[in-house]
């Protein structure tokens, strides 16, 4: 019996499949995570802290069964894109469900896994300057352990797609290493800014690199309508953006934070604290703030405000 051929409006449609997240790859996908593992003493903590200063997620010593759950999180979250996550000989006898998990993991989001490793020498040194045990225990002797640690974390080094060896790295050449391998786009302007308001009478922050100090310009505390508002309000905005001293300072502050920062990035700080502060901390220093936050990142820097002593 001859077939009937379709019309025009009944042909099937054929659209192109979108691929999964395991057919992506990191240069397809903004999504990605890290397992970060290796030796103990090898320099975990700090390239953790280097993959939180690139903008990833960072986790330490996250249980091996959440991992799973933690990949879907990141790849449905519209904050989270990257993230990275310790796993190492904490872990104990699970270590051995690794290479599955990992591949239940890829199947979700495109994942690196980065070994670091340093010489037996140096990795004793190390132990003996900062005088903490080893993380198997304090009954036996740091070669005995280590020795015992290189035999549990086989299964999880040989899936290992970057194997870092650490033995002749500082803290910045280590920095250095991990944001040549992982860093994207442009990296001239990899520096985390915050832009944060504070109030005199509660104290400088510590955490301050630059101090600003914006009690020059009028006090909406003194207009009764502003008195409860904060500088987030437009309107107490508009009140302090209307003398003519709030948009020299702020043009002259811009200049100067602008020629400061490649000189900061050149001497390999990763953040920068630019601390405005007025007398209560609840007017003019946080539109200050919330202002030279939306000038930086217009030039592409990344940046952030925070308020220390504004009302929630």
């Amino acid at each position: 019996m001859p077939r009937k051929k379709l019309s025009a409006s009944k042909k099937a449609i054929v659209r192109p499949r979108k691929p999964k997240a395991s057919e992506l790859t990191v240069a397809e996908d903004p999504c990605e995570l890290v397992i970060l593992t290796g030796i103990s003493g090898a320099g975990k903590a700090s390239a953790l802290k280097a993959f939180e200063d690139m903008g990833f997620y960072s986790v330490d010593n996250l249980p091996m069964d959440l991992i799973p759950r933690f990949a879907d999180l990141v790849r449905q979250s519209s904050e989270i894109t990257r993230a990275a996550i310790v796993v190492d000989v904490r872990e104990g006898q699970t270590l051995d469900r690794f290479p599955a998990l990992l591949n239940e993991v890829r199947k979700t989001l495109p994942t690196r896994v980065l070994f670091l490793d340093s010489a037996d020498a140096v990795l004793q040194r190390r132990y003996s300057e900062t005088r903490r045990p080893h993380p198997l225990g304090r009954g036996k002797s740091v070669v005995l352990s280590l020795r015992s640690e290189r035999k549990m974390l086989d299964p999880v080094r040989n899936l290992a797609d970057i194997t870092l060896d650490t033995t002749n790295f500082n803290v910045h050449e280590l920095r250095a290493s991990i944001q040549s391998k992982f860093e994207r786009g442009n990296t001239d302007k990899d520096l985390l800014i915050s832009c944060l308001s504070f109030g005199f009478k509660n104290g400088v922050p510590l955490e301050a690199d630059l101090v600003f100090d914006v009690r020059f310009l009028p006090n909406p505390h003194f207009v009764p309508e502003f008195r409860r508002l904060t500088g987030k309000h437009p309107k107490v905005a508009a009140y302090i953006r209307r003398f003519p001293q709030t948009a020299e300072f702020l043009d002259r502050t811009t200049d100067l934070l602008l020629f400061l920062l490649p000189h900061y990035i050149q001497e390999g700080k990763s953040y920068l604290t630019v601390a405005f502060g007025c007398t209560g901390g609840q007017h003019r220093s946080v539109m200050i703030a919330e202002e030279m936050r939306k000038r930086l990142g217009k030039q592409a820097y990344r940046v952030k405000s925070a308020h220390r002593d504004m009302p929630r």
